[in-house]
């Protein structure tokens, strides 16, 4: 699974734990805006339980995860009893029976609008053919990072096939696959050990390359949004304010995968880019799980710090998320002796790179 000393073990873990981490935090501040956040907690240094007034997290405890989460180990169960592949019918099935679960169990508006439409068409049809030909937010990035733990980054070809499966049954559209594809390469490379100025170019060409699948509907080119989002946030002494201002924080792909990848190439501490993206507002719980799955795949879980991956644990006790990610690696490839990135995908964008804050 891993090779002595390379670090990939602690990559994948910190991968999956840094999306639960990042979407603990950001569970609070979602659908507040920055202002709000700011104003409820002036400070965000810590988890914090659901406001009461709060419409999809009322009074919930601090640390307790959402859908983001819990999708991807739904996808982590698919890909883990299936050799690392994807049946897109059998994904929807599960993804149908997570769902009934946690409405059964209280919870307030479990999926998200492109999900909801598609899997009550899985149910109608018993196919998932055709069911995410309208699904273009953010609920298929959101949930991909399993699929950056199990697939190496190189052949593309194959990271995004998977991805594409992945998707199918909810998010079967260009800008959808691009925004995932994008996170699954940048969280496949950090595992890899690739370089950080590195990761970015490969995850543009990932997100090129999903651009290329699935339905057409309205919206600007992913890869496009994300290299300019990278640079804004980059040149800016106040990299949030440009996020929330000109990139966006709603459920659609071309602003919250930009945003999650502007913070992510902008903070060099990964818990600090966590605590950012919650602090944001919006769509906070899924910008925060996209960002901690990136930085935490790139620097490891023992990045992290302790007292907060055993808060998150405390606080969601049946998730098995280092035990995951283990079985995850077990699943990947061995990386070949020499297999370094295409010439022209390690070129960093230009005007882009991370700036340490």
């Amino acid at each position: 699974m891993d090779v002595p000393g390379d670090g990939r073990a602690d990559r994948a873990r910190g991968a999956l734990v840094g999306l639960a981490l990042g979407d603990a935090l950001g569970m609070p501040t979602q659908l507040l805006s920055r202002d709000q956040v700011r104003d409820r907690w002036p400070r965000l240094a810590w988890f914090e339980a659901g406001p009461a007034d709060s419409l999809l997290a009322p009074s919930v405890p601090a640390g307790t995860v959402t859908d983001d989460t819990e999708q991807a180990l739904v996808v982590a169960r698919e890909l883990l009893e299936d050799g690392g592949r994807v049946d897109p019918d059998r994904l929807a099935g599960r993804l149908a029976e997570w769902a009934d679960r946690a409405t059964a169990a209280g919870g307030l508006e479990v999926l998200g609008p492109s999900s909801a439409r598609a899997l009550a068409q899985y149910r109608r049809t018993g196919t998932s053919v055709g069911a995410g030909r309208y699904g273009d937010t953010n609920g298929a990035a959101m949930r991909i990072c399993p699929v950056g733990i199990v697939c190496r980054p190189e052949p593309l070809e194959d990271l995004v096939d998977l991805v594409a499966a992945v998707d199918q049954p909810t998010h079967d559209t260009r800008i959808a696959h691009a925004g995932a594809a994008a996170v699954a390469r940048a969280v496949s490379a950090g595992i890899e050990g690739v370089a950080p100025d590195q990761i970015l170019p490969l995850a543009l060409a990932a997100a090129a390359q999903g651009a290329r699948r699935g339905h057409v509907t309205p919206g600007p080119d992913v890869a496009a949004r994300i290299a300019w989002a990278c640079g804004l946030a980059a040149a800016a002494d106040a990299p949030l304010d440009v996020i929330e201002l000109l990139v966006g924080t709603s459920v659609a792909t071309q602003e919250s995968v930009p945003a999650a990848f502007a913070i992510a190439t902008t903070y060099a501490d990964p818990w600090q880019a966590c605590l950012a993206a919650a602090a944001l507002g919006g769509d906070a719980d899924t910008i925060a799980a996209m960002v901690g799955a990136m930085v935490g795949a790139r620097h490891g879980l023992s990045a992290f710090p302790a007292d907060a991956v055993a808060a998150l644990t405390a606080a969601n006790p049946t998730l098995d998320l280092i035990g995951t990610a283990d079985d995850l690696l077990a699943a990947r490839p061995a990386p070949a002796r020499s297999a370094p990135a295409r010439p022209d995908e390690a070129r960093p964008a230009p005007g882009v790179g991370g700036v340490p804050r």
